[in-house]
């Protein structure tokens, strides 16, 4: 359990990205694979139904 506690404090690497949707700069905290779309997080809540 003290790897899991210590992994948690330790900051997410974050990649910029371009909205496939709005054309917005953003963040995620997954390196895009170039053939999946990536979206902000408004239209990817918005393409949940939130």
């Amino acid at each position: 359990m003290a790897f899991d506690r210590e992994r948690r404090q330790q900051p997410r690497k974050m990649y910029k990205i371009i909205c496939d949707d709005c054309g917005a700069e953003a963040e995620v905290p997954f390196k895009p694979d170039g053939v999946r779309p990536v979206y902000c997080r408004d239209c990817y809540n918005k393409r949940r139904g939130r």
